[in-house]
C-alpha cells in the first residue's frame, strides 16, 4: 500500500506540474502575441525599413535605447561606439546578459515585400549604398524590446539583474570587441550568464535550435600578397607571373584542410577574391588573394593558418622568387573564435524549453555551414557560461514548396532574404523570457 500511495502521489504531482506548465506556456505565448500586436509589429517595420550599416547604427540605437528607457531600464548609450547597455535591477540574484545585434548590410532588398527597405547610406568609403536587414537583425532587436517588456511585467517571478545589450557592427565582427574595450564589464558588471539568439531562414518557424556543441565557427580573414616580376605577355620567360603563382597557391590551398585536419574535424579555406593585372598582354608584378578561414577550435585554427603560410611561401620558392620576395600572408584583426555553448547551461535551458513548448520544439537538422559570430568576445575571456540559440524564421510551407520544385528559400545576406516577422519575433520573445525566468527565477 505504501508504494502504491507514493506512486499515486507522484502521479498527481506530475499531472499538477504538467497543468501548471501548460498554463504557463499558454500565458507566455499569449503575452508575447499581445506585446507584438500592441507594439512590436510597428517596431519591426521601423527597424526593417530603416537599417543602418555597421558602426553607423545611430538612429537604430537611439530608437532601441528610447524603447528600453520608457520601460524603466537604466540605459547607457554610446558604449563601444553606438552600443547600448540597459539594466533592470530586481533584488538579489544573478546578473544575466542578453544581447541583440543591430546592424544591417550593404545590400539592395529585392524580396518583393510590401515593406521592403529602400534605405541608402554613405558607407565608410564614401559610397552611397543600399542598406538591408539581410540577416535578420531587425528580428533580434525587436524581440529584445518584447523581452524587456515582459520581464518588467513579470518582475514578481524573478530576482537579480537583467542586462540587455544592443550591439553594433556584428557583420564586421567589430562591435562586441569594441564594447569590451570600452570597459563593459568593469563599468556594468560581469554577467553570471550570457545569451543571444539568431533568427534563421533555414529553419521552420515555431522551432528552436540549440546545441551543446559549437553553433558557430571561428573565422579568420586572411590576405596573401604575391610579388612577381612584370613582363610583356609575349615574353613570359622574362618575368615571374603572379597570376600563375597565385593560381598555384589557390589550388594548393585545397589540400590544406584535407591533408592537415583529421577527417572528422571540419575546416574551410575559401579564396573569395583574386586581383591582379590591368591588361591582356601585360604580366603584372603583383597579385592579391583574399581568403576566409573557418575552424572549430584554437588548435585547428593554428593548423590551418600555418598551412596557408607554408603553401604560399613554398609555392613562391617553386616559382624561383628570392627569400625577401616570397608571398606574404597577413591575418586580419577581423578574426573571431568559435562560439561555444556551455554544456550545463544549454542542457538546463533545453529542459526548460521542452517543458514550455513540448518535445518537438528543437530542430534536429544537420548544421551544414560554418558561419561565424563575434558573440564569443563577450564570453571567452573571462569565461562566462553562455548559450547562443536559433529561432526558425521560414514558414514550413515555403520549405514544402521548395521541395516540390518551387522557389528556393533565400539564404542570409541575399537580396531576396525574408522571414515571417510575427512568428519569428514572438518565438524569440517567448524563448528568451522562458530562459531568463529559469535563470533568474526566485
Amino acid at each position: 500500500m505504501r508504494s502504491a500511495f507514493f506512486a499515486a502521489k507522484l502521479s498527481l504531482t506530475a499531472i499538477s506540474m504538467l497543468l501548471v506548465s501548460v498554463a504557463m506556456a499558454g500565458s507566455l505565448a499569449e503575452d508575447a502575441s499581445a506585446v507584438y500586436d500592441s507594439k512590436l509589429r510597428d517596431l519591426f517595420l521601423y527597424f526593417h525599413q530603416n537599417p543602418e550599416l555597421s558602426t553607423m547604427e545611430h538612429q537604430t540605437a537611439k530608437r532601441l535605447a528610447d524603447e528600453l528607457e520608457v520601460l524603466g531600464y537604466t540605459v547607457h548609450r554610446g558604449v563601444g561606439g553606438t552600443g547600448i547597455v540597459a539594466l533592470l535591477e530586481n533584488g538579489e540574484g544573478p546578473l544575466v546578459m542578453f544581447r541583440a545585434d543591430m546592424d544591417g548590410l550593404p545590400v539592395e532588398e529585392k524580396s518583393g515585400l510590401s515593406y521592403a527597405s529602400r534605405a541608402t547610406q554613405i558607407d565608410p568609403n564614401g559610397n552611397e549604398v543600399f542598406v538591408m536587414h539581410a540577416c535578420g537583425h531587425d528580428v533580434h532587436i525587436t524581440s529584445l524590446v518584447g523581452t524587456a517588456q515582459l520581464m518588467v511585467e513579470k518582475r514578481d517571478q524573478w530576482q537579480g539583474t537583467l542586462m540587455l545589450i544592443g550591439q553594433p557592427a556584428e557583420e564586421r565582427v567589430l562591435g562586441a570587441a569594441a564594447m569590451r574595450a570600452d570597459d563593459l564589464w568593469p563599468r556594468f558588471g560581469q554577467p553570471d550568464y550570457a545569451m543571444a539568439f539568431h533568427v534563421t531562414s533555414s529553419m521552420p518557424t515555431g522551432m528552436l535550435g540549440a546545441s551543446v556543441e559549437s553553433p558557430y565557427s571561428g573565422a579568420d580573414t586572411v590576405d596573401i600578397y604575391v610579388s612577381g616580376v612584370g613582363a610583356h605577355g609575349a615574353s613570359p620567360h622574362r618575368g615571374v607571373d603572379p597570376v600563375v603563382l597565385g593560381s598555384q597557391i589557390v589550388m594548393a590551398l585545397q589540400t590544406v584542410v584535407s591533408r592537415t585536419l583529421p577527417p572528422r574535424r571540419p575546416g574551410v579555406i575559401t579564396v573569395g577574391a583574386f586581383h591582379s593585372g590591368t591588361k591582356h598582354n601585360i604580366i603584372s608584378d603583383s597579385a592579391h588573394l583574399q581568403l576566409t578561414v573557418r575552424s572549430e577550435s584554437a588548435d585547428d585554427r593554428e593548423l590551418l593558418l600555418d598551412g596557408i603560410k607554408r603553401v604560399a611561401e613554398n609555392m613562391g620558392r617553386v616559382a624561383g622568387l628570392p627569400e625577401d620576395r616570397l608571398p606574404r600572408v597577413v591575418v586580419s584583426d577581423e578574426s573571431v573564435p568559435p562560439t561555444l555553448n556551455d554544456k550545463a547551461l544549454t542542457e538546463r535551458i533545453i529542459a526548460t524549453w521542452t517543458e514550455q513548448f513540448g518535445e518537438g520544439v528543437l530542430f534536429s537538422g544537420e548544421r551544414l555551414g560554418m558561419g561565424a559570430e563575434d558573440f564569443p568576445f563577450f564570453t571567452v575571456d573571462p569565461y562566462i557560461p553562455s548559450l547562443y540559440f536559433a529561432v526558425g524564421g521560414t514558414p514550413p510551407e515555403d520549405f514544402a514548396r521548395e521541395q516540390n520544385g518551387g522557389a528556393p528559400v533565400p539564404s542570409h545576406h541575399s537580396p531576396l532574404f525574408k522571414i515571417a516577422p510575427e512568428a519569428s519575433v514572438t518565438m524569440g520573445v517567448e524563448a528568451s523570457v522562458s530562459a531568463l525566468l529559469e535563470l533568474l527565477g526566485q
